[in-house]
Order: C-alpha cells, then sequence, then structure tokens
C-alpha cells in the first residue's frame, strides 16, 4: 500500500510523533492508521520504561490562579536536561496538568496520572508519549492547592522557582510581596517555634562544639549557643526572617502593620533534593568506542 503524505499528517497529528517514526509506523501496518497508533503507544510505554531510571532533576514550575483568586495550584514537573525543560511541547504538558490540578483539586501523582487530559488521554499516557516524542526521562514529581478567604499571592522566577502564600485579609499587593519573598529566601517553616526539634537539636550539637574551641566557661557556651539557636530559628521560619524589600522589619512585623497573617506557604523549586548525576565525557564516549552503554 502508498504510504500518503496525508495520512503520515494525520497519524503526526494524533500521536504528535516524528515524521518518520509516523511512516514507518503506517509501512509496518500497511496503512491501518489504528493499529499504527496502537502499535505507537505501545513502543512509548517501552520507550518511557527504559527511561525511567535516569536523573530528571531539571524541569519547570507552574502556578495557576482560579478566577477568583481564591485557589492556586503549583506543579514541578522534571526532565533530563533544561534544552527539554524550554520545548514547547513540554510546556504544553505542564500547562495541560497544572489546569488539571486546579480543576480537580487532586495534588497526589499517581491518582493525577490516571486522570484525563482534554484530548481523551490520560496525564500517564500524555507522559509516556512526551518522553517518546522529546527523548527524555519526563516525570511529573508534585503537586499542591492552596485556598484562602483572604488573598493569594504568587511569584515565580525562570520557571524554576515558585511560591504561593495565603493571606487572611485581602491584601493582594501585601500577598504578591510576601511570595516574591518566599521565593528568595526559602523558609522552611512559618514560625520559629515550628522548626522541628530534630532540626535544633542537629544545629545545637554543631553550636556547642564550635563553640568548645573558644575556651570560654561553660555557662557563657551554654548563652552563646541559645542565642545562635534563636538566630537559627529565625533564619528558617518565615515569621523571623528579614522582609527582602526592606530589612529593617521582619516578616512579622510587616504582617503585624497590615493587621494580616499568613496562614500557609508553598514554595517549589526546581530539582530540590534530587541528587543529579554528574556525567565523565570521556568516560562516556570511551564506553561508546567499546560498545558499553
Amino acid at each position: 500500500m502508498i504510504i500518503t503524505a496525508q495520512l503520515v499528517k494525520e497519524l503526526r497529528e494524533r500521536t504528535g510523533a516524528g515524521m518518520m517514526e509516523c511512516k514507518n509506523a503506517l509501512l509496518e501496518t500497511d496503512g491501518n492508521i489504528e493499529i499504527a497508533i496502537d502499535n505507537m503507544r505501545k513502543s512509548g510505554m517501552a520507550k518511557a520504561a527504559k527511561k525511567a531510571g535516569r536523573v530528571a532533576s531539571e524541569g519547570r514550575i507552574e502556578i495557576k490562579l482560579s478566577t477568583d483568586g481564591l485557589v492556586a495550584a503549583i506543579l514541578e514537573v522534571n526532565s533530563e536536561t533544561d534544552f527539554v525543560a524550554k520545548d514547547s511541547n513540554f510546556k504544553l504538558f505542564t500547562q495541560g496538568v497544572i489546569d488539571l490540578v486546579l480543576a480537580s483539586r487532586v495534588t497526589e501523582v499517581e491518582a493525577l496520572s490516571n486522570l484525563e487530559l482534554a484530548e481523551g488521554q490520560t496525564v500517564e499516557q500524555a507522559r509516556q508519549a512526551l518522553v517518546s516524542k522529546l527523548g527524555e526521562n519526563i516525570q511529573i514529581r508534585r503537586a499542591a492547592i492552596l485556598t484562602s478567604q483572604g488573598a493569594l499571592g504568587s511569584y515565580t522566577h525562570s520557571d524554576r522557582i515558585g511560591a504561593l502564600v495565603a493571606l487572611s485579609t485581602p491584601d493582594q499587593a501585601l500577598a504578591k510581596d510576601i511570595a516574591m519573598h518566599i521565593a528568595a529566601s526559602n523558609p522552611q517553616v512559618l514560625r520559629p517555634e515550628d522548626v522541628s526539634e530534630h532540626l535544633v537539636q542537629q544545629e545545637r550539637d554543631i553550636f556547642v562544639a564550635q563553640s568548645a574551641e573558644s575556651g570560654k566557661p561553660p555557662e557563657i557556651i551554654e548563652k552563646m549557643v541559645e542565642g545562635r539557636i534563636n538566630k537559627f530559628k529565625n533564619e528558617v521560619a518565615l515569621m523571623g526572617q528579614s522582609f527582602v524589600k526592606d530589612p529593617n522589619q521582619t516578616i512579622a512585623q510587616l504582617l503585624a502593620s497590615a493587621k494580616a497573617n499568613v496562614t500557609a506557604f508553598v514554595r517549589f523549586e526546581v530539582g530540590e533534593g534530587i541528587e543529579k548525576q554528574v556525567e565523565d565525557f570521556a568516560e562516556a564516549v570511551m564506553a561508546q568506542v567499546s560498545g558499553g552503554t
């Protein structure tokens, strides 16, 4: 059977695969487009499984707010390289998924993967197709929803850092400023007293060991350590941090002057906590030359 350009075009539109891949798929099925699509989906699943073990520590952060501004979604989707993270197909996928997160309020990755996108595919099927098309491991890493009866602030930096904050009052400008501060300063908790005892003890042990070398009396060392612990708690807690736009006041002081409270916040940074693979280029070339993978 002659494989026409129109048939190849239709298969490309329905699968998003490359022209030669579509032509070969049609040749293998004697022009049967439905069987070709089925075979390509199976092949895509195989390719996705093969690439699943590769480290995906690049990607992008998406944020979207509801039309009334009272619900916000944040999403991280990872790729292996920054090049793919900037690809238009990757962006379309992440935008489709964030729309779904906001509409469904589903944030658990496995449950989200089983939901259906507008194109009639599940999120997981669309992800596998994208892996096949772009040739990299692509993973939905995490998502979150924030709601507020006051104001929601959002801020993204280069699509790599995203922050959401919920305020108790409808001060949109203040919410935006605090979201920007969260993106820049990376607070771990809301208040100093929220810092876990485990983390405090770790820092205390370090400070005690450092202070012991000073040769000062134990009672002085104890005061020094407590002072450093209090400073540490304020540094990692949003309320204790100095406001990035005005370091002369803390976030707690800024909120008090506005008679507002932060009820919740979320900050995502692309690849944080993922161990990146550092490849020896010369070793990789030698492996390929010797027939390795």
